[in-house]
């Protein structure tokens, strides 16, 4: 059971990683097309600039829980890079549940009045010529640490299957 569970949350944030690097090729061109008009035409636009700051920021914070299920964030690594994979797994699950699944939930209980606020009004842009709906992009801060806590909890998962014993460690 624990192993399904996590399989099924390592699939969602593989899929959420892969559909988040679709972003970068919109936002590679949409940076082209408001320096064209920027520099070429002195003609800026205001909605490409937020645009530009939208998928940056949206996939950034979905990609995260990609990036933990690589083992792509930073971390210290003097001594763990030299421990057996045992102690790895016990740092591993010290760190999910000492530090991060906590730190997630905190973020997620004091975004939702921010997040719930800006649905409420139906927030958009206080510039002229600035998209309208910015509320969806407050969203992308409780589904990124979404993520993050699905896989922080994986992670967890996987870490004391392999201090019970009963799998080895894989990365």
């Amino acid at each position: 059971m624990v192993r399904i569970l996590t399989r099924f949350i390592d699939g969602v944030n593989q899929i959420t990683g892969f559909a988040s690097a679709l972003f970068i090729p919109a936002l590679v061109l949409i940076t082209i097309i408001d320096v064209a008009l920027r520099y070429l035409f002195h003609a800026g636009s205001v909605a490409f600039q937020e645009l530009e700051w939208h998928l940056y920021a949206a996939n950034f914070v979905m990609a995260a829980g990609w990036t933990m299920l690589k083992d792509g964030h930073v971390r210290v690594d003097i001594l763990y890079s030299v421990v057996s994979p045992r102690k790895k797994a016990a740092i591993d699950f010290f760190g999910a549940l000492v530090f991060c699944i906590p730190f997630c939930l905190m973020v997620l209980w004091s975004s939702w009045p921010f997040l719930s606020n800006a649905w409420i009004i139906r927030e958009g842009s206080p510039d002229p010529g600035g998209l309208p709906a910015r509320y969806i992009l407050k969203a992308m801060i409780p589904v990124g640490f979404g993520l993050i806590l699905m896989q922080s909890v994986s992670q967890a998962l996987k870490s004391f299957l392999v201090l019970s014993g009963g799998e080895e460690r894989t990365r």
